[in-house]
């Protein structure tokens, strides 16, 4: 369809082509193609280009002859192959790496389904130009984008059966017939291809046509040319009425009363002419008057008053290659000047294709507004006396490929369009379409429901405050506000890909708040429902924790204490054990009753004192042996006297008479804690005597003693 965005014819005659070639060294012969092939580009003769660019790209890789040979491609429609070569410009070679390469190697990515890619190479670009105007204007279309194909399919769609392997587009309604461009013929019949092609894409030139509507699908009678007066030996392209039907608005070339008229550059521009039906007949066709000789004006578009004419052209003025203007048409007949859409509508790209449907709305096709690649149709509401920002038309209406010559019966929603798209008959196909579902264009949406209830009794928990808030932007920007009915519940719309806030509160309970992660996917439902704890149920919980833990602690203890206590048997247990071991093993050491004594021989003092003499000295011995043996012993030295003399004599005496045992043992390098001294006096007789002379001396004598009671034998 690349001829199609600026038809232009260039009748240049290359003589020395068609001569033989000579004999010549390879240097001269690649010299001669590359020559061949700038002069065809130069020419805009696309298709003549290529196999000389292609012959001179086998010979060497000079990177002015990639870039040419990558815009032939893409002029002529071969956007894989214009991909291959832009892809390598942008990637490998810095200087190439401008705005209209990455431009084309984006559409010609779109072209191939490759979105993805497409839009990692132009945000890479605005990126490395610090370009952040265009960085989030791009990310805005983008969006709108993903919203616009979440619609879904919009239309149905039919090729038409007047397609053939050429082009064909453009078609509308006229009366009863359907009118439209397609390939010229010859022949009686008017059904034979002219062969004669222009070079932009090697494809035949274009006349007008019309077929009876009747026909289309029958073929009772073909299509027919619409006048011989309006087509000519060059192009005809897009047409539109006025009104009443009575005048014809169509494209040409600048061919006016047999005369092809070109511009410096021996560039054949377009322009729109006007004829006039009388008697049933198309005549007096004549060239508007804003058109011009060193630029396109094309693609006439009529407004539903019939007031007013809008066209493309790249006049002086544009914002890009291609602009929409229009111009007033007087009552008179006499036509104003033309007016530029502005940049809601142009952009620095290709802007054709105007319709205007019966209520006032734009349609036109753009390469320079975000789509789905190539030429997209897009959509301008009229709201007062101004088009609105574009909306893309979506599937299938648009494609990767071009897309164009929109034209739409608003009472039916019925009308036809063109694309070059894979899967049609030829070049450029007419498809006619049904609108089947509206465009209404809404962000990615999704929803929160919800049920607040009590944590314990699972019952719904009325006029309950939930919040909404949005924690992306880190402000936890308040959504939305719900107080809970009776069911406990809520529900919110929310937008795609976002994190919220839940949060719940109420009378009576604690506070409870959740995350949620909103993903991509549209129509999703979110669980946001709450559990709240009361508060009641909070103190019943810690005063139960309280007790529990209190129970706890005294089982702990009397756990400790139950330990301890085997603990303290078993060692005391043990003690006894190895005390027995000790008594059986150790003659000196004996129990008598309740005690466990150290034997030793008789310990005697002289009358009334109580220094150790020394033959007790000897008697002495076993004590300081067995005490040294067993280092954790203790003992008592009990000292004992009879009943003669006074008690308090005695007492005094016999205290006197053990701390000089101990002492003596102390000496011998026993330790002093480890022993206790104790004078008992008369008060614990082994023979009791009521009075001195009731006992012998014998008896006297058994009473006046000495023990080494054992205390601890082990710690």
């Amino acid at each position: 369809m690349k001829k199609i965005l600026s038809i232009l014819t260039f009748m240049m005659v290359f003589s020395g082509f068609a001569q033989k070639e000579t004999t010549s060294s390879p240097k001269k012969i690649y010299d001669t193609d590359l020559r061949k092939a700038n002069l065809y580009f130069n020419r805009a003769l696309y298709a003549e280009a290529i196999p000389f660019y292609e012959k001179v790209h086998r010979k060497g890789r000079d990177i002015q002859v990639v870039e040419n040979l990558a815009t032939c491609y893409y002029n002529t429609g071969d956007l894989k192959a214009s991909a291959r070569l832009y892809g390598y410009l942008v990637n490998k070679r810095e200087s190439k790496k401008t705005y209209q390469n990455i431009f084309k190697y984006v559409q010609a990515l779109k072209a191939s389904g490759k979105y993805n890619d497409a839009n990692s190479v132009l945000k890479e670009y605005l990126e490395s130009n610090n370009d952040t105007e265009g960085l989030n204007e791009l990310t805005k279309a983008i969006k709108k984008h993903e919203n616009i194909v979440a619609i879904g399919s919009r239309y149905k769609l039919e090729n038409s059966p007047v397609n053939t392997e050429y082009s064909e587009f453009g078609m509308v309604n006229f009366n009863d017939f359907l009118v439209y461009a397609a390939p010229k013929k010859e022949g009686v019949l008017g059904n034979t291809i002219l062969k004669r092609s222009y070079g932009w894409n090697a494809q035949p030139f274009l006349d007008i046509y019309k077929i009876h509507k009747d026909s289309l699908h029958s073929f009772l009678e073909g299509s027919k040319s619409i006048s011989a007066e309006i087509n000519t030996k060059l192009h005809e392209g897009t047409v539109a009425f006025s009104k009443n039907q009575n005048k014809l608005y169509f494209t040409r070339n600048n061919y006016y009363e047999s005369k092809e008229v070109k511009d410096d550059a021996l560039v054949t521009h377009l322009k729109i002419y006007s004829a006039d039906l009388v008697d049933g007949k198309w005549t007096n066709v004549q060239p508007l008057p804003f058109n011009g000789d060193n630029f396109s004006v094309e693609h006439p578009a009529m407004s539903p008053d019939g007031k007013r004419l809008y066209f493309a052209s790249d006049m002086l003025g544009t914002l890009g290659s291609f602009d929409l203007f229009y111009v007033d048409i007087n009552e008179d007949g006499t036509y104003g000047i033309p007016i530029n859409l502005g940049s809601e509508i142009n952009t620095k790209h290709r802007e054709q294709f105007p319709f205007i449907s019966k209520n006032g709305d734009l349609y036109f096709s753009s390469n320079g507004h975000y789509g789905f690649g190539g030429l997209d149709i897009f959509r301008s509401q009229l709201k007062g006396n101004s088009f609105q920002e574009p909306d893309n038309l979506g599937l299938p209406i648009n494609s990767g490929h071009d897309d164009f010559s929109f034209y739409l019966e608003d009472a039916s929603k019925t009308g036809f369009m063109a694309s070059n798209r894979k899967g049609g008959k030829g070049s450029d196909d007419i498809y006619s379409f049904k609108e089947t579902k509206p465009l209404i264009i809404e962000d990615c949406k999704q929803y929160i429901v919800g049920n607040i209830i009590d944590k314990e009794t699972k019952r719904p928990i009325v006029n309950a405050q939930v919040t909404v808030a949005l924690l992306d932007d880190n402000s936890n920007k308040l959504i939305a506000e719900h107080a809970t009915k009776l069911d406990g519940k809520f529900k919110n719309d929310i937008t795609c890909e976002i994190t919220l806030l839940v949060k719940a509160k109420a009378d009576g309970y604690k506070d409870a708040q959740r995350k949620l992660i909103i993903g991509g996917s549209r129509g999703e439902k979110n669980d946001a429902s709450l559990e709240l704890v009361s508060l009641a149920s909070i103190e019943r919980k810690a005063q139960a924790a309280k007790e529990k833990e209190l129970q706890k602690q005294q089982e702990r203890k009397e756990k400790e204490r139950e330990s301890a206590e085997r603990q303290r048997l078993k060692e005391e247990a043990d003690k006894i054990k190895k005390k027995e071991q000790v008594i059986a093993s150790e003659p000196n050491i004996v129990k008598r009753k309740e005690k466990v004594v150290i034997e030793t021989g008789d310990i005697n003092f002289d009358y009334k004192l109580w220094y150790i003499r020394r033959d007790v000295k000897r008697v002495l011995k076993p004590v300081i042996n067995l005490m040294k043996k067993y280092p954790e012993m203790t003992i008592e030295i009990g000292s004992h006297t009879d009943i003669r003399g006074h008690k308090a004599y005695n007492k005094e005496l016999s205290q006197k008479r053990a701390t000089s045992t101990k002492e003596y043992l102390v000496s011998q390098g026993i330790s002093a804690n480890r022993i206790i001294a104790i004078g008992y006096g008369e008060s614990q007789p082994i023979q009791k005597c009521e009075t001195e002379d009731a006992c012998s001396e014998e008896q006297h004598e058994t009473n006046r003693r000495s023990e080494f009671v054992i205390t601890r034998l082990y710690n």
